[in-house]
This record gives C-alpha cells, sequence and structure tokens, in this order.
C-alpha cells in the first residue's frame, strides 16, 4: 500500500494504492500547508473511511434488497462490509489498485474487478493531475463482463467542518431515506438543505441525494481564508451530502462532512429510468471528471 504524493507550489495530494483513497490534499503557502480534505487519524490500520476521499466504482451507495432486475434477468450483490447488509460504494475502495502512470503533478491508478460474488467485471481507472491551484479528478470505468449492466461513478471526498463553514450547491429535489439509508419520497428541496445559496451544514444526521445539479458548488471556510469551487463534468448531475451523528458514530464532533458528486441516484438499479445509471455494453466505458479549485481571500 504505498504512498503516492504529487505536488506543485500551491497543492499537494497523496494518494494510497489501497482502495484507491486520497489520503491528504492541502494548500500550500510560504510554508504553510491547510488541508483541503479531511485529514486522516494519525496512526492505525488505513482504510478508504478513514482517508481524504475514496472512488464508488461500478456504482456508489447501496441497491435495496441486494438485487436489481437488468434486462430481464436478475441479479444479485454480495454485503461488502461487516457493518452494513448491503453491497455499499462497489468494490474500488475496498480494494487494492496499482500504479499505471505517476509523474511529479500527476498519477494515475488502475484496479481490474473479475468476478468474487457480483455481476460485475471491469476495469478502472483514476487519475489526479495538479495544474496550479485545481486539482483534476478523472474516473473511468470499462464494461469487462459477458452482458451489458448499469454503470455509475462517483467520489466519496471528506471535507474539514468549522463553526464557520458554509455550502453552495444549487439543486432541483432531494429524497427521503428510510431506516435503511435507502431513498422513498423525492421532495422538493426546501428548508437547512436548501444550499443554492451559502448555508451552514445542519449539526444533525443528513445522508441526503438531491437531484439536478448543474455541477458547480462551492466550500467556504472563513477561518482560513480559504475556499474551494467545484466543478464537475454534466455526468455528475447528483450529489449527496452527509452529516454524521454522534449516536451513531462514537466521537463525532461535527468536524468533518461529506460532499459526493455522483452520477446516479442511489438505489437507482431498482428506479424506473435507471436513476442516472449507464448501460454498458461489454468493452463500453464510461468517464467523468470533478476539478476542485482552491481560492484565496
Amino acid at each position: 500500500m504505498p504512498d503516492i504524493e504529487i505536488a506543485n507550489e500551491a497543492l499537494s495530494l497523496t494518494a494510497t494504492t489501497t482502495g484507491g483513497a486520497v489520503w491528504r490534499f492541502l494548500a500550500r503557502s510560504h510554508g504553510v500547508e491547510i488541508p483541503l480534505f479531511r485529514e486522516p487519524p494519525q496512526g492505525g490500520e488505513r482504510a478508504a473511511l478513514k482517508s481524504g476521499c475514496f472512488p464508488l466504482v461500478p456504482f456508489g451507495n447501496r441497491v435495496r434488497d441486494n438485487r436489481f432486475v437488468f434486462e430481464g434477468t436478475e441479479r444479485s450483490l454480495p454485503p461488502n462490509t461487516e457493518w452494513d447488509k448491503h453491497y455499499l460504494h462497489g468494490d474500488g475502495w475496498t480494494a487494492e489498485w496499482q500504479i499505471a502512470d505517476r509523474t511529479s503533478t500527476e498519477v494515475a491508478l488502475a484496479f481490474s474487478h473479475r468476478g468474487t460474488g457480483t455481476p460485475y467485471a471491469y476495469d478502472a481507472e483514476q487519475r489526479f493531475s495538479l495544474a496550479g491551484s485545481t486539482l483534476t479528478t478523472t474516473l473511468a470505468v470499462t464494461n469487462r463482463g459477458a452482458a451489458a449492466l448499469p454503470f455509475g461513478l462517483g467520489w466519496h471526498p471528506y471535507f474539514p467542518l468549522t463553526g464557520g463553514t458554509t455550502l453552495k450547491a444549487a439543486a432541483r429535489s432531494y429524497w427521503e431515506e428510510d431506516a435503511s439509508w435507502l431513498p422513498t419520497v423525492e421532495h422538493p428541496v426546501a428548508g437547512d438543505i436548501d444550499f443554492a445559496s451559502p448555508r451552514s451544514l445542519p449539526h444533525r444526521w443528513v445522508n441526503t441525494v438531491f437531484e439536478g445539479w448543474n455541477g458547480a458548488a462551492d466550500i467556504d471556510w472563513p477561518e482560513t481564508r480559504l475556499s474551494l469551487a467545484i466543478d464537475a463534468d454534466p455526468v455528475f448531475s447528483r450529489y449527496l451530502v452527509f452529516v454524521s451523528d454522534p449516536a451513531f458514530d462514537a466521537g463525532y464532533d461535527y468536524d468533518f462532512f461529506c460532499f459526493e458528486p455522483m452520477s446516479h441516484s442511489a438505489d437507482g438499479h431498482n428506479m424506473p429510468a435507471g436513476g442516472g445509471l449507464v448501460r454498458l455494453a461489454p468493452g463500453e466505458s464510461l468517464t467523468g471528471s470533478v476539478r476542485y479549485t482552491c481560492h484565496r481571500h
């Protein structure tokens, strides 16, 4: 699980082959480094859930009852964590990736999945590239199975949450969730999760998929005089906001939140129109990029 560091005068990023995760993403100025993704805990075993960001491939989130029907064939998925009954976030975040390419400011990681109880067989590649004050992340997946299947892309970044942190990310609607963390009813965006204008993150449990995103978002940290502008390709037409709760995560102190660009809805496999998932025939690919630009006030 080697670390790979890339850097320029404004940014540095440390990726790890374990889970294809970003371990650190920092703003740099005059010898000072400030985290733009959540800092990982010191010591202990490395895992994607403790990282700054990990990939969602061949799709993100959950599928109800771990089953779906696609083009007349029922498919099933095995649970892949000890603490959730679902097949969660795909395979990339629990796998070992390989270094496919590397320079001082760019690194590509590759991963191939075949079988192990899921209907999916695919190749995936992530590329992280620094140019000035912008990090560009690109994720691609290619269907290597014998049949067409629905695929999706996304990332699961964790951001520092301070007293002054605000998020701006306009959306059309959001999904109410049930006790299984799966979507039930779609509502117009309103209240303390309406991020059409800069707004503080609620200090309560939020695990919500938002629909109708135009790919633009801004996170502002007034304490550090930094902000991060997010610019996602059109394939990422949804996002998920996650704010944990001490009752769920012992020791959580509202010190981080997640803003997850996604190409599809949670449980899109069981939505009439596929929830944004893309049908890939054998050999076909899906790719998308998200750019993170750091601004100093």
